[in-house]
């Protein structure tokens, strides 16, 4: 089918983006599109200007229930009328109340568990930190490259995305220690899976073999399927290697399910999608509210129990509108079989990028994970990332009324809603196809200026 071009008036939306820019800072936004969304609906947004998109970024994966889910609206203008906010610092709320053991009951570690509240998915990683080192007494935690766990001083410091997120803002939290990620692109030409498993297992050693006793490292901390790092699955074998060696070392193996928890990979929870693994302790957010502003550490109780008060809670974390919302949330994802939907439909969406990946030289690896996955756009001569041809794509589809991002310059990013329905990704899969073919016949262009990390 072939998508006409999107019309647009932007004169509201550069309005309102002027004025913003003189009182809005720079390190506040990635950018990508000058657009001011006004409101959603499911996988729907819709700009000032009253033009619509497809949404097949979910809010950086926050709003897996879609955009002003029924369920979740009235959860939250029900409670709004009755008690917006009292500190759960201090007292319990019922919604709160209610919200802890539903979570905790579908933690996928064993035992009993408790979770802690916080108000973004950088203080559920800070928390690990600080529960990881009270538990074990020891000081030093173990992230990965490519990872990105939030901008906190805390979780800043063990992310490894962006050189922004480091530069100027010296000295960072100490005891932080990283590792090499396996990466599918340091697979060495001819390399199998079991041969890059071991090489980079032994990068991961490495430290511990020089430099890092084992016996004072607290955490391992590790995105099951790292997200900003380009959607990428953590190879079966390492991730058990991994946690063998945490286990046979006393340390705790925590896993960051901020991006891809809450039915995102068409399980519940990333980890999940790997066989005997129980995490000790976890982060989640973004989406467990549906998008309000609620994360969570999850944790294993004796851990949990390693902190007194007031060592991890905020006076808004918790609060009775955030779990209103997200006992709906819950609901919305059980009533609707949201996480056995990403599966299913993950498998059309992988169907599609491998038929288009057939069609076009410059569509290198796919990688999908139920309603989930990157995309990687190549030079076909070098097999390089070629970024400057994934801005022309993303930038098309913008046009073409799609929102989709970029990863590490040249990965696409697909993430709609889970509530997407069949009709509107098949609309979205028309852009795509046709700003992939407009790309082979040399017909797009570069926007102007910078887009992308």
């Amino acid at each position: 089918m072939k998508v006409e071009n999107f019309k647009m008036d932007t004169s509201e939306s550069k309005k309102l983006l002027d004025a913003e820019a003189q009182a809005f800072s720079s390190a506040a936004r990635i950018k990508y599109y000058d657009i001011v969304i006004d409101h959603g609906k499911g996988a729907i947004i819709t700009d000032v200007d009253g033009n619509d998109y497809i949404d097949l970024l979910a809010s950086a994966s926050s709003t897996n229930t879609g955009h002003a889910h029924p369920k979740v609206v009235k959860a939250v203008t029900d409670q709004a009328q009755k008690l917006l906010q009292y500190t759960p610092a201090y007292f319990a709320n019922t919604n709160g109340a209610k919200l802890a053991p539903k979570l905790a009951s579908l933690a996928p570690m064993s035992g009993p568990v408790e979770v802690a509240w916080g108000n973004s998915g950088s203080d559920a990683n800070d928390a690990i930190i600080k529960f990881s080192r009270a538990y074990t007494g020891r000081q030093y935690i173990v992230t990965f490259t490519g990872a990105y766990h939030g901008s906190t001083y805390g979780s800043m410091t063990a992310s490894s995305v962006s050189l922004n997120m480091t530069r100027k803002m010296g000295p960072l939290l100490p005891g932080i220690v990283k590792v090499p990620f396996p990466d599918p692109w340091e697979r060495e030409s001819g390399e199998s899976e079991a041969n890059f498993v071991d090489r980079m297992f032994r990068a991961f050693k490495l430290p511990f073999e020089t430099y890092l006793p084992a016996e004072e490292v607290a955490a391992i901390l590790i995105e099951p399927i790292q997200g900003d790092g380009g959607l990428i699955k953590v190879p079966d074998a390492y991730m058990h290697k991994i946690y063998d060696f945490a286990k046979a070392n006393g340390i705790l193996f925590c896993i960051d399910e901020i991006n891809q928890g809450m039915g995102r990979t068409g399980k519940w929870w990333s980890i999940q999608n790997f066989d005997g693994i129980e995490p000790d302790l976890m982060s989640v957010g973004k989406s467990l509210a549906s998008g309000l502003p609620l994360s969570a550490v999850v944790g294993r109780q004796e851990i949990m129990e390693s902190l007194g008060a007031p060592g991890h809670l905020f006076t808004t974390a918790g609060n009775p509108v955030t779990t209103a919302a997200s006992l709906a949330t819950f609901e919305v994802i059980e009533e609707e079989h949201l996480v056995e939907r990403s599966a299913e439909l993950g498998k059309k969406a992988k169907a599609f990028f491998d038929q288009e990946a057939a069609k076009y030289d410059f569509i290198g690896d796919v990688r999908m994970y139920g309603l989930n996955g990157g995309i990687d756009i190549i030079d076909p001569e070098t097999g390089q990332g070629d970024s400057e041809a994934t801005t022309k794509l993303m930038y098309r589809a913008f046009e073409l009324g799609v929102i989709i991002i970029s990863l590490r310059g040249n990965i696409l990013r697909f993430q709609p809603p889970l509530v997407i329905t069949e009709e509107q990704l098949d609309q979205a899969f028309d852009v795509l196809d046709q700003a992939f073919s407009e790309l082979a016949a040399g017909k797009l262009e570069l926007p102007a200026g910078h887009m992308g990390w």
